[in-house]
Parts: C-alpha cells; structure tokens; sequence
C-alpha cells in the first residue's frame, strides 16, 4: 500500500516546466469546466437556431469550426476527468488530444478571422445570421482556452515538425473529402469560398492550411518554451503528459 501511495504521488507531480499544477481540482478543474461551459453553450445556440445545415447530410459537420469544436470539447471534457479523479492516465490523454486540438483551433481562427476581415460573405452565406457572442464563442473562445491549458497547465510538447505536417495533412484532406461527399448530397459547400474556387483552387487551399496547422503546431512549441522556459540544453524526450518522467530533463 505505502508503495502504491508513492507511486501515485509521483506520478501527480507537475512537470519542472508546467507552470500550474494539473491535474487539480482547483485553477485546472475551473479552466476545464468554463472552457466545457462555452462548448456547450455553443452546440446549444446550434440546436435552438437552426439554419439549412441542420436539415443537411453532414449536419453542422460539415463546418471545419465544429468538428474543431467538438474535438475541444472532448480534450477538455477528459481534462476535466482527470481534474476530478486526479488521473495521469487521463491528464496524458488530455495532453495528446491537444497537440491535435489547439493547433486546429488557432488554425480555424486565423482562418476565419482573416478572411472575414478580407470578405465576410467568404465565410459566412448570406443566409446565415451570427450574432458576436455566438462568433466568438464559435470561433474565439476555443483557441483561447486551449491556448491557456497549453500554455499554463500542460507539459511541453515534443512533436516535430514532420510528423506535426502528417497529422495535419490528414486532417486537411480528411476534411476535403468529406465536404465533397456532403457536397454530393446536399449541392452546396459549408462555406461561400469553397463554391468560388475551382478544383485546383480547393486542393490548394487545404494544403495551405494543412501547411499552416503544422507551422501553428511549431510555434506553439516554440512559444511554450519561451513562456515557461526548456530547462536543460537537451532537447526534451518524454511524450506529452509522460508524467512519471517528472524531473528527469
């Protein structure tokens, strides 16, 4: 017994460059829980406003802001998990599922920010009325919290930028794929600039962003250790959320 408590102990310590501890059921567990709370209340707005998506194959899936959405919310409903149970299997799941999330989020972000600021009807159809609290709940608010939980209460990534490109690659052309089916289906595409570009113009612009998730990924790294610090000259080895590697940089 008194070696199981050890070894529990040890693997709930923080990592020497996490900033806040986490798994907790403090600052960690009201992080998760407010992140869940707009999550939730954005698939809520969804269902009590509904538009021609939800009549559509795909639903609202079809829309890369909400399959980003929901993969937020399962990273932080896990989060949240392990938060209340003080689980390390579960912080690590967390922690990968992030390296997939948060750079997807701020890749949405970046995406439809700036194309809202080139032309709004590039990204929202005529027929769709977004009032701000439900934009930035949609398409602000995840990056920013998950942003916080990378940066405040998770351990240093070590992807590198290859296989940061393949994960985003598939996503990219995962997506691509799948808004062509919904497309055969339904006639119409998610979003206006996808009716705009032809073909080539579509290939182009998920390998840019695929490009663009992966850079997103590095910087995030790159960020991390410039907020929290790297900690030896070495480069850091253990897997995300590897907690029980605690101490040995």
């Amino acid at each position: 017994m008194a070696f199981a408590s050890i070894t529990a102990q040890s693997l709930l310590k923080k990592h020497p460059l996490q900033r806040i501890h986490s798994p907790s059921r403090g600052f960690s567990a009201l992080v998760h829980l407010l992140g869940l709370s707009s999550f939730v209340w954005s698939f809520k707005y969804m269902h009590e406003n509904p538009n021609h998506a939800n009549e559509a194959y795909g639903w609202h899936f079809q829309y890369l802001t909400v399959i980003g959405l929901s993969l937020s919310t399962l990273t932080f409903a896990i989060g949240l998990l392990a938060d209340v149970t003080l689980s390390a299997r579960l912080f690590l799941i967390k922690n990968l599922l992030s390296i997939c999330s948060a750079p997807l989020e701020v890749l949405i972000s970046i995406l439809y920010w700036g194309l809202r600021v080139i032309d709004e009807r590039l990204v929202v159809p005529d027929w769709a009325v977004i009032p701000l609290n439900a934009d930035i709940s949609f398409h602000a608010i995840p990056s920013i919290v998950l942003l916080i939980d990378l940066f405040l209460l998770s351990p240093p990534w070590t992807i590198s930028i290859l296989p940061a490109l393949s994960l985003s690659s598939t996503i990219a052309f995962g997506y691509w794929f799948w808004i062509e089916r919904c497309f055969s289906y339904n006639g119409w595409y998610p979003y206006p600039i996808f009716e705009q570009l032809p073909f080539e113009g579509r290939i182009g612009l998920f390998a840019l962003s695929a490009v663009v998730m992966a850079l997103s990924t590095g910087t995030l790294k790159w960020l991390y250790g410039r907020v929290n610090g790297y900690g030896s000259q070495s480069k850091p080895h253990s897997r995300p959320g590897a907690i029980s590697q605690n101490g040995n940089l």
